[in-house]
């Protein structure tokens, strides 16, 4: 088996902080949302990533950082949205270039798994298409996602519904699961036609009479596409404490529910509710909540609540120094 990570996405909904920077090398909870992922894949299991040009240089930077050895990084020549090949259709293609003829482990690299990857392949049957899906517990979150219909077994699947009205079920559609090498022709041929549309190939599956086969978990589970899943993931992993990374600082500071403050940073003298701060940012009398803020920022005497700040922003409400 090989693990396939897609990671070519501009993510434009979590501007500006993907302005430069990929959405998988985010920071979640202290470390990017793509270390998560991988810790979880078994370290047997080759992994590649795909990319695009104008975001290669971030994976390989973060590749140095990595203690593993067997991932290799493939990059789309292409620099903007409407350039890409489209996520399907770069697995396609490096399934052609690479003639890979193992079975795959597909994944997302802007997903939070909190579910055993070993567990969820040692459960797949051999040959089977699998999807992993997340029983979300409740009928009104199921709206905003894919959902997974099952049959009578409760693994067989049926039917998919995209984002319905009415959800008949709480299982929806993560960016996990392991397509069998012999269904790897007919997701090439699909791709064709389809090269944005991942999911659609396990509906080509069950439209070709292949048996397509579900998982289901309740560990936490999320996709990080928007502000509010960004904050909503960092809650769920950090809760009700402050992680420091290293050379950090946090003075005369109240800290309450999830606050992370990323290497080199200094606050004193501030409120921090709910806030992630990246590296290398200067924060004196400020009240946050509910914030992410960016590499290098130097706030003092604000008060903002529900901000994105782009790298090197400067606010000063009046005059400051950092002591």
């Amino acid at each position: 088996m090989q693990a396939f990570i897609l990671a070519g996405g501009f993510a434009t909904r979590l501007w500006p902080l993907t302005e430069k920077r990929a959405k998988p090398l985010l920071p979640l909870a202290g470390k990017p949302i793509l270390s998560h992922l991988l810790e979880k894949i078994p370290a047997g299991i080759p992994v590649t990533i795909s990319t695009n040009t104008a975001l290669r240089d971030g994976f390989q930077e973060w590749l140095q950082s990595v203690a593993r050895r067997n991932i290799t990084i493939v990059t789309e020549h292409t620099h903007r949205d409407e350039e890409k090949l489209g996520a399907l259709g770069a697995l396609a293609q490096w399934v052609l270039q690479q003639r890979v003829s193992d079975d795959l482990l597909l994944l997302t690299g802007d997903n939070y798994c909190g579910f055993s990857l070993e567990k969820f392949i040692a459960a797949a049957r051999p040959g089977v298409p699998t999807l992993a899906a997340h029983d979300s517990g409740d009928l009104g979150r199921a709206r905003f996602f894919g959902t997974v219909l099952l049959k009578r077994d409760g693994r067989t699947v049926d039917a998919f519904e995209e984002k319905p009205g009415e959800p008949k079920t709480t299982l929806v559609s993560t960016g996990c699961s392991i397509l069998p090498a012999a269904t790897l022709p007919t997701l090439v041929a699909f791709a064709r036609e389809h090269p944005d549309n991942v999911g659609g190939i396990f509906e080509e599956f069950l439209r070709h009479g292949v048996i397509v086969e579900c998982i289901a978990f309740r560990e936490p589970w999320f996709d990080i596409g928007s502000f509010e899943t960004y904050l909503e993931a960092t809650r769920a992993l950090v809760g009700e404490r402050v992680i420091l990374e290293e050379e950090t600082s946090c003075e005369g500071t109240l800290c309450e529910g999830s606050v992370v403050i990323g290497r080199r940073s200094h606050i004193q003298r501030s409120s921090l509710r709910n806030v992630v701060v990246f590296e290398d940012c200067l924060i004196d009398d400020c009240i946050l909540e509910n914030c992410i803020i960016d590499n290098a920022c130097i706030l003092a005497g604000v008060d903002l609540s529900g901000k994105m700040l782009r790298t090197s922003t400067m606010l000063r409400a009046s005059v400051h120094s950092f002591q």
